[in-house]
């Protein structure tokens, strides 16, 4: 060798020997290859080429795999198991198994499994595999335990605020209590009105609950069926001036609306007797009371407003009008005629069916505008301008507006009836300026101002 070496040229020298040298190595090296692994830190966002996350056995339900338990060593990974987050993880070159150790810490020294479970629990992972499926099982029982627990705490508290249902039954029978229905109520009172033992005291009592009771539709009508209705239709023939006074006041709460009685109250006489205490000299409460009968029987009943008429009602109304003491009692007999004609009215006024064509023709034979032109009500009405109340001034605009498609060549020829709407627009200008300025626009006096100034339109 050391003669070849002696005919070759010098830079043929060189290269043979840089080669010998690398050959060298990589046989060195191939000896030595076997002492050394492929070694990484386990990726959990692992993509495909598509960019989707391949699902791998560390993605798989941890309740259907078995759990690997890491220590300080490295130790090889069966197949199916699943390996706790943060561990170390390598290919064994040299024998082609997986191998996995807990992750080495700062110091070179591993984590205890108290410590990991410690570190693990102090702050919230969303991470499945960051909590074993007993710790899961434990939390889940912790929490039923402290719901079952709240719940009976409420409990407790509820008890302590409310008996039970059964204790107050105990209670009541104790106190020998009995709750009373209106229907049982209202049976004792007529009883207690209709006893000849009862005194004048004990039937005006009577009478006056009677009254708060036969406010309702279904207790009205049960009063009905009990006799109550027409004992207190005698009632207003008594001598007694509280037992008329108290008899027409349930008279007119039981009438208020309900048909079936008003039918059975005037059918009873109840409408003459009423009448007849409004044309003699009677006390002005008892009068009120049967003013107020009066009002409930005779709306919406065009029965009942034909028979009025026919009785000389409206007659009995214009002298109660005109008498001295009563005069607490006109603007009510204002406020009635008012309603009775707007009544007829506006169903004359509405839409028409067969109910309401039958109603209409029962209403055409109510000539209540006719008689009360014919009576004098024209100028009577408007005499009540005078009184200071804007109440009462109020009502009789309402009426004198309606009745001015009546009475418009009587009230043009009634120069004292033009000097008070003259007053009264002057007076209500001011008091609606007033309103408007401290914000109120559509006020009360600007609206009694706008009736005025309708009638003078009206009547020019």
């Amino acid at each position: 060798m050391s003669g070849w070496a002696g005919l070759l040229p010098t830079t043929t020298r060189v290269s043979l020997l840089l080669l010998g040298s690398l050959l060298f190595s990589c046989s060195s090296l191939s000896h030595r290859v076997t002492e050394f692994a492929l070694t990484k830190i386990e990726e959990r966002d692992i993509k495909d080429a598509s960019g989707e996350e391949l699902v791998t056995e560390d993605d798989a339900d941890p309740e259907d795999l078995e759990v690997f338990h890491p220590t300080d060593q490295w130790q090889t990974l069966r197949a199916g198991q699943a390996v706790p987050a943060g561990s170390h993880v390598r290919l064994n070159l040299q024998t082609g198994e997986r191998e996995a150790k807990l992750p080495d810490r700062e110091n070179g020294q591993s984590d205890s499994r108290e410590e990991r479970r410690r570190r693990r629990l102090g702050k919230v992972d969303v991470d499945a595999n960051s909590f074993t499926s007993e710790e899961l099982k434990k939390a889940l029982a912790k929490m039923k335990a402290s719901e079952k627990a709240e719940r009976k705490a409420r409990e407790k508290e509820v008890r302590k605020k409310f008996r039970p249902i059964e204790q107050l039954k105990e209670e009541f029978e104790k106190l020998n209590m009995k709750i009373e229905t209106d229907y049982e109520i209202m049976v004792k009172l007529i009883s207690k009105f209709n006893s000849s033992a009862s005194t004048l005291d004990e039937k005006v009592a009577a009478l006056y609950d009677l009254e708060y009771y036969v406010h309702q539709v279904d207790n009205a009508k049960d009063f009905l069926s009990l006799g109550g209705l027409q004992l207190v239709i005698q009632g207003l023939n008594s001598s007694e001036a509280s037992l008329k006074e108290h008899s027409a006041f349930v008279l007119g709460a039981a009438l208020s609306s309900n048909p079936k009685v008003q039918i059975e109250a005037i059918e009873g006489g109840a409408l003459q007797k009423l009448l007849v205490i409004l044309a003699t000299e009677q006390p002005l409460a008892v009068r009120k009371k049967a003013l107020f009968a009066l009002s409930s029987m005779l709306r919406h009943f065009p029965y009942a407003q034909q028979q009025f008429l026919k009785l000389g009602g409206l007659q009995v109304l214009r002298s109660l009008f005109q008498q001295k003491g009563m005069e607490p009692l006109r603007v009510r007999v204002v406020t009635l005629l008012y309603d009775l004609i707007m009544e007829k009215m506006l169903l004359e006024d509405s839409q028409h069916g067969e109910q309401m064509e039958e109603k209409i023709q029962q209403y055409q034979q109510v000539r209540l505008v006719p008689a009360v032109v014919e009576q004098g009500w024209c100028a009577l009405v408007p005499n009540l301008l005078a009184m200071p109340e804007h109440d009462t001034r109020e009502k009789v605009l309402k009426l004198v507006g309606v009745l001015v498609a009546f009475c418009r060549e009587h009230y043009r020829g009634d120069t004292a009836l033009g000097s008070t709407l003259s007053l009264l627009r002057s007076e209500y200008e001011e008091l609606a300026a007033e309103e408007q300025r401290e914000g109120d626009k559509d006020g009360y006096f600007r609206e009694l101002l706008g009736s005025i100034n309708t009638i003078i339109q009206e009547l020019r």
